[in-house]
Order: C-alpha cells, then structure tokens, then sequence
C-alpha cells in the first residue's frame, strides 16, 4: 500500500475571510479527488481587522491559522508560513504557495503536483499565466513591468506566487533574505531550479482584487530591489556609457573649433558647459551607486530561518464545516 504524501498549503489572508472559507471547501474537493495525497491549511492572517468567523465548526480538513502582530504584506507573509512549516511541521512532502481569493485555483495544483513530480522533486513548480482577468490598465501595467524588470535586471519573470515547493527544497527557500521582498523574485536569484506550468488564472471568489496599480508599481519595485547587485552594475554600466559620450561630444567641439576653419554657432560654449554639468551629474550617480554597493557588501547578515517566531502573536486550529 503507497504511503500518503502530505501537502500544505501556504496562504495569506488579509480581511478577506469569506473568499478563504470558499477555498477551504475548493481544496477539500481537490482533496478528494486525489486520493494519494492528503490536504492541510496554512492560513496566515496579515494583521486583519476583522476577525475569522468560526462559529460552524467540523473536522473536515486541517486549517492553522498564523496570526500575526502587525500587516507585513503579502509577500512577507508568504516568507513567515514557509519558514513555520519548515520549523514546526516535521512530516510533508510538499508546500504550495497560493493566494486565499481564488485567483489561484486549487484545482491546478494537481497540474503543479504532476510537474514536481516528473521532476523527481528536484525543481520548485510555478504557475505561469497564459490568460488574466484584472482590467486592462492592471494588464497594462503588468506588461510594462515584465519588460522593465527583464531591462533592469536581465530576468524574464512572467510567474507569481502560486507554485509548489518539494520538501528537499524548503530549507534553501526559507534561508534566502530575498523571498522577505519578493517571493518569485528570491526564487529566480537564489538559482534555486524551478519551472513553469502554463495556467489560467482565475476569478476572485468574492470582492474585488487589492493588487490595483499603485500596489503593482511596489510590487514591482520589491522584485526589482532583489536584484540590487545586478541593477547597480548595470546603472554604473550605464553611467559610464554617458560620460564617454559626452566627453567624445565635448572633445568634437573642441577639435573643431580649434584645429578647423568650420563655423562653430555661438553656442557651441554654452553646449560644452551643459555637457560639462551632464558628465558631473553622471558620475556623481556613479560614485553614489558604487558607494552604496560597497556598503552593502561590508555587512554579512547570516540566512536566519527563524526570523517568522517575531512576527507569530498567536496560533489557531480550526476547523472548517462545509
């Protein structure tokens, strides 16, 4: 007889508790379907202001809810129920990351299982999008942050949150600082292996969606912070690049006004000393990247995996009636 695999799901909930009861009943029928795997809750509650209703209790699938101090976003959240699974839950073999609201539908993590594994568990499984359902100033917005974050940092990230972790692979996930910033971002510069499964994306259960433009553009300044070595390499490539075609610009002046008979306009002078102010602000910006760099670097802050225990206020297991 094949011994039961054990999944958890990881999931943040902020105020948003009865679309996390409709994904309760949603994974109890994922649940039954695969009837080698059994289903267990890790509900992060990001400092909510409205309390989960538990008043129709049952055992049907076990839920524990993470109650946390303070709101400390998504994706910090994301990073607390990881490394509280890590810590204090010995036997699993899988963890899946996924929002509460429905976006992320539980019925796909049978594809995500499937891909883990044919991996033979060796590589972290995300849900990569071929069809959105936010509006079209969010897919715009969307659009152009894929494309900036590939320009900034070379990385192509066209994934979220929702993925599943093998076992064998937590412990390097809960040990990268970056995942505190940005989830799929820590993941892509870990050099973590990972892989995609193409997956709709689904419609809220209730309300509508909290990640509106302004949340994207610091999202996505969160994901492209991870890759501060990177960006700052690419910003003093960049600098550089500037002061080179400015001095060449300055130097062509100056030939030409002292060594040939062309007429120079008047304002030729005037031209070198904007140039002159451009290579100044220019390598000012290097020396203020190459600085901050450098500083960054003097410090070593070693991986803490128990960083989430400052964060908990208090535990709950509960019970869901469906």
């Amino acid at each position: 007889m094949n011994q039961i695999k054990k999944i958890y799901c990881v999931a943040p909930v902020f105020n948003d508790w009865e679309s996390f009861s409709i994904l309760i009943q949603d994974i109890k029928t994922v649940s039954e379907k695969i009837n080698e795997y059994s289903f267990s809750i890790i509900a992060v509650n990001d400092g909510s202001t409205s309390d989960y209703c538990s008043t129709n209790l049952e055992n049907v699938i076990p839920v524990t809810l993470l109650n946390l101090k303070i709101n400390i976003g998504h994706q910090r959240a994301i990073a607390v129920g990881l490394q509280y699974v890590y810590n204090e839950i010995k036997d699993f073999d899988f963890v899946v990351v996924m929002d509460s609201d429905g976006e992320d539908k539980p019925e796909d993590i049978k594809l995500l299982l499937e891909e883990a594994v044919s991996s033979e568990s060796n590589k972290i499984i995300f849900a990569q999008r071929k069809k959105r359902q936010e509006s079209a100033l969010f897919k715009t917005g969307y659009f152009f942050y894929k494309y900036l974050f590939y320009f900034l940092t070379g990385q192509k990230i066209n994934f979220g949150n929702f993925s599943i972790i093998p076992q064998r692979l937590l412990g390097k996930v809960v040990h990268q600082n970056n995942i505190w910033n940005h989830y799929s971002g820590g993941i892509i510069q870990s050099k973590i292996p990972f892989d995609k499964v193409l997956l709709d994306r689904g419609k809220r259960y209730k309300g509508v969606s909290k990640m509106n433009f302004n949340s994207l553009i610091i999202h996505g300044l969160s994901s492209i912070a991870v890759y501060f070595d990177f960006l700052s390499l690419r910003i003093l490539r960049f600098s550089l690049y500037g002061i080179a075609v400015c001095f060449v610009s300055v130097t062509y002046i100056l030939f030409q006004k002292l060594f040939t008979n062309n007429a120079i306009p008047g304002w030729a002078s005037s031209l070198i000393l904007i140039i002159s102010g451009i290579i100044l602000q220019l390598f000012s910006v290097t020396l203020i990247v190459l600085l901050l760099q450098l500083s960054s670097r003097k410090n070593i802050v070693p991986p803490n995996s128990k960083i989430y225990l400052d964060f908990i206020e208090s535990r709950e297991k509960l019970k869901e009636k469906l």
